[in-house]
């Protein structure tokens, strides 16, 4: 399969959640990871970068 038919089987399946009327919960773990930066914002802990400093990152 080329990589324009996977991303088109990719699009399919992300449009098949949009229009589901079920709801997917939010696992507990991700919950918890949002918190944590929330609070890190605000105490003032929190660092941000740049999208080129964070390419400059990966290797």
């Amino acid at each position: 399969m080329s990589t324009a038919e996977r991303l088109q089987v990719m699009e399919v399946l992300w449009d098949s959640f949009r229009f589901e009327n079920e709801k997917i919960e939010t696992p507990e773990w991700h919950e918890n990871i949002l918190q944590e930066r929330k609070e890190k914002i605000a105490s003032g802990n929190a660092k941000f970068i740049s999208l080129s400093e964070l390419n400059k990152s990966r290797p």
